[in-house]
């Protein structure tokens, strides 16, 4: 895998996990830092775009995740997920932070919250492709934070270009995660992102609106972008803090 193209080096021990990002629905929205702030972790500090913080509610499938040197499991290694995300910064490092991640995945959202950190949640949905369109939808079993709508490609496909905002936005090659009140860092390969502009019709979004972040309208994005997708490599977590 390339990596001319990271803005740091990855850690020099063997990567701990492979996995697949397909068919995904990037969609941000213009939040407002202050409120965004509540959710930032000590140690962390948002990360803005020409003065601007953004917050993304991306839905896609999980493929053929799996151990390093292990094959996927039928059942196990496929699932489609939903998180929300935001950009953070620490010594000048960005990277994402997720406020959530729903996933149709109970092994997933039983050991990643222990093992990483990673705030999941069990939810029911699906995130299909038809044709070039992605279609989705997704309700936790109490009935909250559903999320639903699709989503067609328009423009050609691109790359994001240096210091846009798809730039800004998808080449993040890092995460944060808070652990028994300890700052976690993880990295993570793949090649550069590859996407399209998109149209999206959101019918609900009560995922997005679980948090408090002066969104004006949840069912109309301020972004909307579309990808095939990328195999990652994600290495263990490190302790940055105490």
């Amino acid at each position: 895998m390339r990596s001319d193209h990271l803005p740091f080096p990855m850690p020099e021990r063997p990567h701990s996990l492979i996995q697949e990002w397909r068919d995904l629905t990037f969609l941000h929205w213009e939040v407002d830092p202050n409120q965004l702030a509540a959710y930032i972790p000590d140690g962390l500090e948002i990360d803005l775009f020409e003065g601007k913080a953004y917050v993304g509610t991306i839905p896609f499938m999980m493929k053929n995740i799996r151990p390093r040197l292990t094959i996927p499991l039928p059942g196990i290694s496929n699932f489609p997920e939903f998180n929300v995300r935001t950009y953070v910064k620490r010594n000048g490092k960005s990277g994402i932070l997720f406020l959530t991640l729903d996933a149709q995945s109970r092994i997933t959202c039983f050991y990643a919250p222990r093992a990483y950190g990673l705030p999941y949640n069990y939810s029911k949905g699906k995130a299909i492709v038809q044709g070039e369109n992605h279609r989705w939808n997704t309700k936790r079993p109490d009935g909250t934070h559903a999320f639903s709508g699709f989503c067609s490609p328009i423009g050609p496909e691109n790359t994001p270009q240096p210091n846009s905002i798809e730039e800004f936005l998808f080449e993040k090659y890092c995460l944060f995660v808070t652990n028994n009140d300890s700052l976690f860092i993880a990295h993570v390969q793949h090649e550069p992102w590859v996407y399209r502009g998109g149209e999206v019709t959101i019918l609900e979004n009560d995922l997005t609106d679980s948090f408090n972040l002066g969104i004006k309208d949840s069912l109309k994005p301020d972004l909307v972008h579309m990808t095939k997708g990328v195999k990652v490599y994600t290495w263990s977590n490190e302790e940055v803090s105490k």
